[in-house]
């Protein structure tokens, strides 16, 4: 194996930790960000915890965070809940900023 082919190698299981770590911290912000929503909806213990498990298959939909932000932008609207887009986008970014630093400190 040549140095090159090596330094490849290490590329290649660089980049897929860093995608596991990126996969984690998007499945935790979006769990946050669930539990978040379902309080502003008023939902509570077992009903909040499955609308989070939506929240998180909702990002599986299309790549980006837009099905996630337009998954709570409808069910806000559709409950008559006020929370501004600017409310929902700075909580994804608190949130995903916030699940990165746990899992970072995980180890």
């Amino acid at each position: 194996m040549t140095t090159f082919d090596k330094r490849e190698d290490g590329f290649e299981a660089r980049f897929a930790h860093d995608e596991q770590l990126r996969f984690r911290a998007l499945a935790r912000r979006n769990k946050a960000l669930g539990l978040w929503a379902a309080e502003k909806l008023g939902l509570s213990g077992e009903a909040a915890e499955a609308y989070a498990k939506d929240v998180i298959f909702a990002d599986l939909e299309e790549q980006g965070e837009e099905d996630v932000f337009r998954k709570l932008r409808g069910d806000f609207d559709a409950k008559g809940v006020d929370v501004s887009d600017h409310q929902i986008r700075r909580n994804m970014a608190e949130f995903l900023a916030q699940a990165a630093q746990e899992i970072s400190t995980e180890g």
